[in-house]
C-alpha cells in the first residue's frame, strides 16, 4: 500500500468498545495519524487513553468539538449523536464516516464495504456511512458469486454475539453467567431478555411487520451495496451469549444455479474472507475463531436441499472488528489512496 497522509483524526465514541478498537487497528495496521482527538459522552470525558506513548485525555463532544481542523471524524456513538455531528464536522472540512444506522440509507451517503463497493467513495458528499455489522460478513461472503451470477433471494439466521450492543453487553454477559452459575437469575438488563444461557430472537425494536430493525437494516443495506433493489432478503435476527463473533446460516438463490465447489472457490478468490470448510476433518468457523481476527470465515458450504441450484452456507466475523472497526480504517486507507480526504480532495 502507498505511504498514507498522517491525519488529524476525531473519534467519536472514544471511549466505547468500537472506538477502542478502532486504536488497536491503527497501531497493528501502522496507520499514520496526525493529531488523535477523542471525545465522548460527559459520563466519560477526563478519563484517559493510551495510544503510540502518549496519554489522551477524552473530551466531552459539543458542536464546538468541530472547529474546522479535523481531516477525518470517525462517529462511533448513537444516531442521534451522529444526525447532530456529523453534518457540523463535514461542513466544517471533515470527512466523516458513521457507525450508526442514522445515513446508511441515505440517497446521498454511500454505504461502504472497501472490498466490495470502494468505487462508491467517488461520490461521498463529505460524510461515508458503514453497513451494520451482520450486513457486511452477508454480502463478503455472497459478492464473489453474485458479481458473475447476481443473487435473487437470501434468507439469513443470525447468532449474534453480545458485544454487538458495546462494552455493557460485554458486561452483561459475564454478570448474568456468574449469577446463573450460582442458580440466580439476574437479568443485567443490557439485553431485551436474560441472554445468560439463552437465545433472545430480538435484535432492536419490533416494526409495524413483526420484523425487528436489525432485520430491516440487513435487507437495506444489502441492496444498497449491492445496487440490487429488487433482490429478496428475509432475516431473522438472533442474540445468543456469546462474547464476540457474529455467526450466521445463509441460504442463497442466484439468477443460474450454481455448484457448491463452484461456489467454494469463488469465495475463496474474496479479499478479507477465508474459507474453513472440510467436512471430512469437522472443520468449519466458530465465534471463537473470529474473535480478534479481521476475515470473514466462511464455511459448510453446500447445495440447498430445498432449492435445487441454490446453495447454504454459514458465515463467522468479530463484529467489533471487520463489522465495525476495521471497515472503517480501510475506508479511511481507501479514501486516502484516492485521494479522497484531506486538504486538496477537492471537496
Amino acid at each position: 500500500m502507498p505511504t498514507m497522509n498522517p491525519y488529524a483524526i476525531t473519534v467519536v465514541g472514544g471511549a466505547g468498545i468500537v472506538g477502542r478498537e478502532f486504536l488497536k487497528i491503527l497501531d497493528e495496521r501502522e496507520t499514520p495519524v496526525g493529531r488523535l482527538r477523542l471525545l465522548a459522552t460527559k459520563r466519560s470525558a477526563g478519563s484517559t487513553v493510551e495510544f503510540r506513548g502518549s496519554t489522551i485525555t477524552i473530551e466531552e463532544t459539543s458542536p464546538e468539538s468541530f472547529a474546522g481542523d479535523d481531516d477525518v471524524v470517525f462517529l462511533s456513538a448513537s444516531g442521534e449523536a451522529s444526525r447532530q455531528y456529523a453534518p457540523l464536522a463535514r461542513d466544517r472540512g471533515a470527512l466523516v464516516i458513521d457507525d450508526s444506522s442514522a445515513f446508511r440509507m441515505d440517497p446521498e451517503v454511500p454505504l461502504v464495504i472497501p472490498e466490495v463497493n470502494a468505487d462508491a467513495l467517488s461520490w461521498h458528499n463529505g460524510i461515508v456511512s458503514q453497513p451494520n455489522c451482520t450486513t457486511t460478513p452477508m454480502v463478503m461472503a455472497l459478492y464473489p458469486i453474485h458479481r458473475e451470477n447476481p443473487l435473487r433471494r437470501i434468507v439469513v439466521s443470525t447468532y449474534q454475539a453480545v458485544a454487538g450492543a458495546g462494552g455493557a453487553g460485554v458486561e452483561g454477559l459475564r454478570t448474568e453467567t456468574t449469577a446463573a452459575l450460582a442458580g440466580r437469575h439476574e437479568p443485567s438488563g443490557t439485553q431485551k431478555r436474560e441472554i445468560a444461557f439463552n437465545a433472545v430472537p430480538q435484535v432492536d425494536d419490533f416494526r409495524e411487520d413483526a420484523s425487528t430493525k436489525e432485520e430491516t437494516k440487513m435487507a437495506n443495506e444489502t441492496r444498497k451495496i449491492l445496487d440490487a433493489p429488487d433482490l429478496a432478503v428475509s432475516a431473522t435476527c438472533v442474540r445468543i451469549p456469546t462474547f464476540f463473533g457474529h455467526a450466521m446460516a445463509i441460504w442463497a438463490e442466484f439468477e443460474r444455479p450454481v455448484d457448491p465447489a463452484e461456489a467454494r472457490e469463488a469465495i475463496a478468490t474474496m479479499p478479507g474472507v477465508r474459507v474453513v470448510d472440510e467436512p471430512d476433518g469437522e472443520r468449519y468457523p466458530t465465534p471463537v475463531d473470529a474473535a480478534g481476527n479481521d476475515d470473514v470465515l466462511v464455511g459448510r458450504i453446500r447445495a440447498d436441499s430445498s432449492c435445487p441450484g441454490a446453495i447454504a452456507l454459514w458465515a463467522v466475523t468479530d463484529s467489533i472488528r471487520k463489522g465495525a472497526a476495521t471497515n472503517v480504517v480501510q475506508i479511511i486507507e481507501e479514501a486516502d489512496q484516492r485521494g479522497l480526504v484531506g486538504p486538496g480532495s477537492g471537496r
